[in-house]
């Protein structure tokens, strides 16, 4: 148990847990984005997906499984951002002379984190504990979530607004798919150059296929 702890808190383990809390969001994001692209078949078979996720018992372990990785991700986060804080005059990136400069999205990681982090706040408070509409389908009440993503995204300002920080998601979750797999020791000559094209198709996907739906039903579903 000790060296447990003890590897928990050295910097390899931060980096290595901290890494694969993020990878399993990145599966998360890309499983729950690819159900959604079910709102393109329409409010019938989104339903359905819907309720058959809700009312697998195994849900309950899913999302206790999620807030376990989703803690452990923003306290090595934040533990990692006041470190980084406290090392300041010794730091590695060299602006001027430019011996090391990290990039774009290394530097603002957690500017992004924290607008993600308001982003989902206000995601799980509209969609899991938004308004309550039944629908019935022939097989007992289920509810209606496709009118409520409707009613939504109904909104322009509300519509860009989730675009923009889909957008964003994507933009961190790619740079944190590849920087992930590098903390824990992946590295190779030939196949680390496909993995970065990997983590920036991934980003892509998660971006677009999020941004697409409210995208959808704001300019072009006529229910």
């Amino acid at each position: 148990m000790k060296g447990l702890c003890a590897y928990a808190f050295s910097s390899i383990g931060q980096k290595t847990l901290m890494a694969v809390s993020g990878l399993g969001w990145a599966l998360f994001a890309l499983s729950h984005m690819a159900g959604n692209l079910l709102i393109f078949a329409g409010p019938q078979a989104y339903n359905n997906y819907g309720h058959a996720i809700v009312s697998n018992p195994a849900i309950y372990v899913a999302e206790i499984g999620l807030i376990v990785l989703f803690l452990t991700h923003v306290i090595y986060a934040l533990k990692t951002t006041i470190e980084n804080s406290r090392a300041r005059k010794s730091k590695y990136v060299v602006s001027k002379s430019g011996e090391k400069q990290a990039s774009l999205a290394s530097r603002t990681m957690k500017h992004q984190g924290l607008v993600i982090l308001i982003f989902l706040f206000l995601h799980i408070s509209a969609f899991k504990f938004g308004a309550y509409y039944a629908v019935d389908y022939g097989q007992g009440e289920i509810r209606d979530l496709f009118r409520l993503l409707f009613e939504k995204f109904q909104d322009p300002v509300y519509v860009w607004f989730y675009v923009v920080c889909v957008l964003l998601l994507g933009f961190h979750l790619s740079h944190g798919l590849y920087s992930g797999f590098q903390s824990i020791g992946f590295f190779h000559t030939k196949y680390t150059p496909i993995l970065k094209c990997a983590s920036v198709l991934y980003g892509l996907a998660i971006a677009v296929g999020f941004a697409s739906q409210p995208i959808y039903l704001h300019f072009i579903y006529q229910g």
